[in-house]
């Protein structure tokens, strides 16, 4: 089966858990992961696992790559202009600002069940999920990394904003500088 998967991440979180109480880390956390589970599901994704302060969504269908970057937008609008307002809000003297990087790519995917008779899960195999959790752990200066593949993909409404291009082409060295396209937009919740 072809399908995009998308990883939203939390950046830096060691430093959160290092540097901070353990319930304001976890609140933070569960904030990031409940925006970012609600935007996946309204835009048609399947979360398929959480780890740690991560989450994992597949995208099938007609308009996935497009779908899979719509939701990444918009998870950098609510993170920008939702939770960390809130956070502000809620903790004034806090310095902690949360940021988040979103990988995207499109393969084949294959769907294996691991693990032994009563603990096992389905495990994602593919390129689309190696790299989509690759380009999560990217540097948050983009929050939303994407494919040469998902880029060539996407529909005009996710690649420009009033004619001017949303996406920078990057040199990804981790990988043997194959290209990727870097962004920092968001798309407005409504």
């Amino acid at each position: 089966m072809t399908g995009t998967v998308l990883y939203a991440d939390l950046s830096e979180s060691s430093y959160l858990v290092n540097s901070y109480e353990a319930h304001f880390a976890a609140e933070i956390y569960k904030t990031y992961l409940l925006s970012a589970a609600k935007i996946i599901r309204s835009e048609g994704g399947v979360i398929t696992a959480y780890d740690g302060d991560r989450v994992m969504a597949v995208y099938i269908g007609d308009s996935e790559n497009t779908s899979a970057v719509r939701t990444s937008l918009k998870i950098n609008y609510a993170v920008k202009n939702m939770v960390n307002p809130a956070l502000k809000k809620q903790y004034p003297n806090s310095p902690y600002v949360v940021e988040q990087t979103v990988g995207i790519d499109t393969s084949d995917l294959y769907i294996a069940r691991t693990g032994i008779r009563g603990s096992n899960d389905l495990v994602w195999v593919g390129r689309a999920a190696n790299y989509a959790a690759k380009l999560a752990s990217l540097s948050s200066n983009y929050r939303t990394c994407i494919t040469v593949d998902i880029y060539n993909n996407i529909h005009d409404s996710v690649k420009f904003s009033n004619g001017s291009a949303i996406w920078t082409q990057l040199s990804w060295s981790q990988m043997g500088g194959i290209t990727i396209y870097g962004s920092t937009w968001w798309w407005e919740l409504s």
